[in-house]
């Protein structure tokens, strides 16, 4: 997978990702080499193979960007009509799931821009309770970069991906 050449279906991937999951898993590393993964719910992909998340929740995540900023980033298109479609036609159409190798960067406020675009995103939940305590106040992001992006072999069913 070229991150580059492919990186509008990797955007795509993960905007699917999203919609069936309303999250991503994010790989990191602690300063004793113990791996932990986090949950983002937050993750937006930019143009130019980086993106960055809202970080009002994790608590690691922040700790690893001092020392070790290698992260993983997995996308899973978990939506059952895409998976029974596929089994049945002995293929999928498009990616099943995409890891995103990559350094997080600096923490920094978020502009407009990016506050809207996450506006956007939970626009369906703005009526319910729990909304404003999970999206209401988030104004920090976290900048991350991409190096590298795989998607899942799954033998026969991805070979022509």
């Amino acid at each position: 997978m070229n991150l580059i050449e492919d990186w509008t279906k990797i955007r795509k991937h993960f905007n699917q990702s999203f919609k069936t999951n309303l999250h991503v898993s994010i790989a990191s590393v602690d300063e004793d080499n113990n791996p932990t993964v986090t949950p983002i719910g937050s993750l937006f992909l930019n143009d130019n193979q980086a993106g960055f998340y809202f970080e009002m929740f994790p608590s690691k995540l922040p700790k690893h960007a001092k020392n070790k900023k290698n992260i993983c980033v997995l996308g899973v298109n978990s939506n059952r009509w895409f998976w029974v479609k596929s089994l049945f036609k002995r293929k999928f159409d498009s990616y099943p799931a995409v890891k995103l190798y990559g350094q997080l960067g600096d923490k920094r406020k978020a502009t407009d821009q990016e506050i809207a675009r996450l506006k956007r995103r939970m626009r369906m939940t703005r009526g319910l309770k729990g909304h404003k305590y999970l999206w209401g106040h988030m104004d920090m992001i976290r900048e991350v970069s991409f190096q590298k992006g795989e998607s899942i072999n799954l033998k026969e069913m991805t070979r022509e991906l």
